[in-house]
């Protein structure tokens, strides 16, 4: 199990905001890795600037040997990485066929696609239900389920997940999180920003918690979930 994610020492600015604070984490292959924190701790600043939408000040993002920091985003994707954003971002206007495709858009390989797009059909049924319906006109798991899907159609190496449980009711976050594993099971890593602590500490084998862009705590998901500052602080308890 190698690393496939190492990030050492990344401050990232927003404007005179020093946002992310000095933080270094790593992923495995194979691994689901949760960042748990409170609201604005900075835990999508960390993802966006993974995938190339923010640019680090110092520091360095290694992914499979290469360094990625300050990349486009597209070469990011291109190299492997697929984020689904928070607040799912899908195209309204599109179909839902048409948004899956557009998933696709760095690829050649018209068999591959093909088998892909099956794959996410037999992963969301709901999805091919509708697969010519506007995506705007589905709810918003469904949203969440055709953002996932979409981003599988890159075949990442690496799945970075924004708050996929926003806005959802539980019962359709536990259907949510339990795709996650099965994508993971599947072969595809996946690093996971959460403020759902207790859902994302459940699936996850790794966690690092994140308090005012430093990263506080970090260790196995299982032992965080016990132990008693983590369940005061983040877990309700």
């Amino acid at each position: 199990m190698g690393t496939m994610l190492k990030i050492d020492d990344i401050n990232v600015f927003y404007g005179a905001i020093h946002a992310i604070k000095g933080v270094s984490l790593e992923v495995n292959e194979g691994e689901i890795v949760t960042l748990i924190g409170a609201n604005g701790a900075g835990k999508s600043t960390i993802l966006r600037t993974i995938s190339g939408l923010l640019k680090p000040k110092g520091g360095s993002i290694n992914f499979l040997g290469n360094d990625i920091a300050g990349k486009a985003a597209h070469e990011i994707v291109k190299a492997g990485i697929s984020q689904v954003p928070e607040g799912r971002r899908i195209f309204a206007e599109m179909t839902v066929l048409e948004n899956l495709e557009l998933g696709a858009f760095t690829r050649k390989d018209k068999d591959g696609i093909k088998e892909d797009m099956e794959m996410v059909f037999a992963r969301f049924p709901r999805l091919k239900e509708r697969i010519s319906q506007q995506a705007g006109t589905l709810s918003g798991g469904e949203q969440q389920m055709l953002a996932m899907g979409r981003a599988l159609m890159c075949r990442p190496k690496l799945l970075l997940l924004d708050e996929p449980s926003m806005g959802l009711a539980p019962l359709l976050i536990r259907e949510i999180f339990s795709i996650i594993e099965d994508i993971n099971k599947a072969g595809t890593t996946v690093l996971l920003v959460e403020q759902n602590a207790n859902m994302a500490l459940s699936i996850a084998h790794r966690a690092y918690v994140l308090e005012t862009g430093r990263i506080t705590l970090s260790g196995d998901a299982k032992k965080l979930a016990a132990s008693e500052d983590v369940r005061k602080a983040y877990l309700g308890g």
